[in-house]
């Protein structure tokens, strides 16, 4: 079990920090124009200041709502053709902590979209909670409403080990086996480096999933041939994994995994002119990517420890499954 990397705090607190620091920014530029003698730097200074504000309010209260449903279609020549049309509707990151208050809409919108895809499997790809199970009662109604042909499939992320509160190893493991228990109480499969099969007929599909697998400290505890093990070399597969960096890693390498669905970057919450912190940090942030004939899908989330965003929505994906070749 994996010690904590830092504590966090209510999500509002850190809303409240960004306000404060922009107020500290207006203060000290406020008196740094009005000492300065040239006659660009007052609307210069008036016209940054305007913008600062306004992304602030927008990243916390518009940036954050308006779920977006984003289409995606693979192709596989794996793929069986009882298959063929095959749906599945991905969310991630929900860290349904931070949905407190007037954001609760929002979980309320995210659940709905996805109900409303009327897609043949759910899976949801890591981080329910912020910081412990507790986070996750008082959405339990809700996300129990979420029911697919075939099931609700889901994987651990980084924060579903309770490594950001301040407890001993015995009481992480209490935490993330309660976590656990939560996600069976909502009817959802949980995949702890482990795979169940769907079936149509003679053909079926494989739907694994690996525990976190991350870089630097981050969990590394995704058990890649015990997931897929006792499956041939023919199935296709779909594996959950909330970190995308195992999918370089891990997935390629050592499986033969056709589509992986991960999340953990949320797209980096913020986008501007197409370019995302994310992209200084992950090779795949957020959309579609293939190596050769193999995909990886990362969502950007619904949620975040920080309720804030700007140019990335809160997503859900719709993944159509395609024989034949893209």
């Amino acid at each position: 079990m994996t010690q904590q990397l830092l504590i966090l705090f209510h999500p509002d607190v850190y809303i409240c920090l960004l306000f404060l620091a922009v107020a500290i920014v207006t203060v000290v530029a406020w008196r740094m124009m009005r000492a300065a003698r040239q006659r660009w730097v007052r609307p210069t200074v008036i016209t940054l200041l305007a913008a600062l504000w306004l992304l602030a309010f927008y990243g916390t209260f518009l940036g954050v709502t308006g779920v977006r449903v984003r289409h995606v279609t693979f192709f596989s020549d794996d793929l069986p053709p009882a298959f063929d049309g095959y749906r599945i509707v991905q969310f991630s990151d929900a860290h349904v902590g931070s949905f407190n208050g007037w954001r609760k809409q929002i979980l309320q919108e995210a659940v709905d979209s996805i109900t409303a895809q009327q897609a043949d499997m759910i899976v949801f790809t890591g981080d329910l909670q912020n910081t412990c199970p507790a986070d996750i009662d008082p959405h339990r109604r809700l996300l129990a409403t979420l029911k697919a042909p075939d099931g609700v499939f889901s994987v651990l992320g980084n924060h579903d080990y309770a490594m950001y509160v301040d407890q001993d190893l015995e009481q992480q493991y209490r935490q993330v086996t309660q976590t656990c228990n939560e996600e069976g109480d909502l009817g959802w499969t949980l995949l702890n480096n482990d795979h169940r099969i769907i079936r149509r007929g003679a053909d079926s599909l494989v739907i694994a999933g690996m525990e976190n697998d991350g870089e630097n400290r981050f969990p590394q505890y995704g058990r890649i041939n015990s997931a897929l093990y006792g499956l041939r070399r023919q199935s296709f597969v779909v594996m959950l994994e909330h970190d995308p960096t195992a999918w370089r890693r891990k997935i390629l390498p050592h499986s033969h995994c056709q589509l992986t669905l991960s999340g953990h970057t949320h797209g980096g919450q913020i986008s501007l002119l197409g370019l995302s912190p994310a992209a200084l940090t992950y090779h795949e942030y957020s959309g579609l990517y293939y190596v050769g004939n193999r995909a990886i899908n990362v969502s950007s989330g619904i949620g975040g420890v920080i309720p804030f965003r700007i140019g990335t929505p809160p997503e859900i994906v719709v993944v159509t499954l395609v024989r034949g070749k893209r």
